[in-house]
C-alpha cells in the first residue's frame, strides 16, 4: 500500500474509527490516544489492510486490541458517556432510572458489551461483526442471541421495563444485519427505516 493510499484509508475511515473509540473511552484524550495507536500500528502493518469497505472493520480489529491494550493500562472507564448515551435512548421511556441501564451495560461481561455496541453504536451487520472479531457469521448470530437475552434479563431483575428497551426488528431490516432479532425502538434512535 502506498503512501497515497494509505492516505486514503485514513481519510475514508477517521471519522468511524474515532466515534467507534469515543464510546468506549473515559476521555477524549482516552480516544483521541486510541485513535492515534490504531493507526499507528495500520501504518506499519499497511500491506495487510485490505481494500475496499474492509478497510474499517480491520481497523475496528486493530482498534479493539489497542483499546484493550488501554484498558490493562488504565482502568477508568466511561460511566458518564454510556449514561449519556443511554439517557439519550430511553429519554422517552417513562419510569425507567438511566444510572441503572448504564450499570446494567457495564455489569454485562465484556464480550457481551462489544458485540452489542457493535450493532447498536456502530451499525454492524453480522459479516461484518465477524470480520471485526476475528469469527464465524454463524458464531456472531449465537452469541449475539445470548448477549441480547442476558441483557434483556439483567434489565428486567433491575426493574427496566424491556418491552420498552427492546422490541421486534422490523420485517424491512430481516435480511443480513445484526439488528435482526432485538434491538432498541427507533424512535429513540432517530431512525427513518
Amino acid at each position: 500500500m502506498t503512501p497515497d493510499d494509505f492516505e486514503a484509508v485514513y481519510r475514508g475511515t477517521y471519522e468511524r474509527l474515532t466515534r467507534y473509540a469515543v464510546r468506549r473511552c473515559a476521555s477524549a484524550q482516552d480516544a483521541a490516544d486510541v485513535v492515534a495507536d490504531t493507526y499507528a500500528v495500520a501504518w506499519r502493518r499497511r500491506d495487510r489492510i485490505p481494500g475496499g469497505g474492509d478497510a474499517v472493520l480491520w481497523l475496528y480489529a486493530v482498534a479493539r486490541r489497542v483499546l484493550s491494550e488501554h484498558r490493562r493500562r488504565d482502568h477508568r472507564h466511561r460511566d458518564a458517556r454510556l449514561d449519556a448515551e443511554m439517557a439519550d435512548l430511553y429519554a422517552r421511556t417513562p419510569g425507567v432510572e438511566m444510572s441503572v441501564i448504564g450499570q446494567t451495560f457495564r455489569a454485562l461481561p465484556d464480550g457481551d458489551r462489544e458485540l452489542l455496541a457493535l450493532v447498536a453504536w456502530e451499525g454492524l451487520g453480522h459479516d461484518e461483526i465477524a470480520v471485526t472479531l476475528g469469527i464465524t457469521r454463524n458464531n456472531v448470530r449465537v452469541r449475539l442471541h445470548r448477549a441480547r437475552r442476558r441483557f434483556a434479563k439483567a434489565l428486567a431483575a433491575n426493574g427496566v421495563p424491556t418491552a420498552f428497551a427492546l422490541e421486534p426488528v422490523s420485517q424491512a431490516d430481516s435480511g443480513t444485519r445484526a439488528t435482526d432479532g432485538l434491538r432498541p425502538p427507533a424512535p429513540h434512535l432517530g431512525e427513518t427505516r
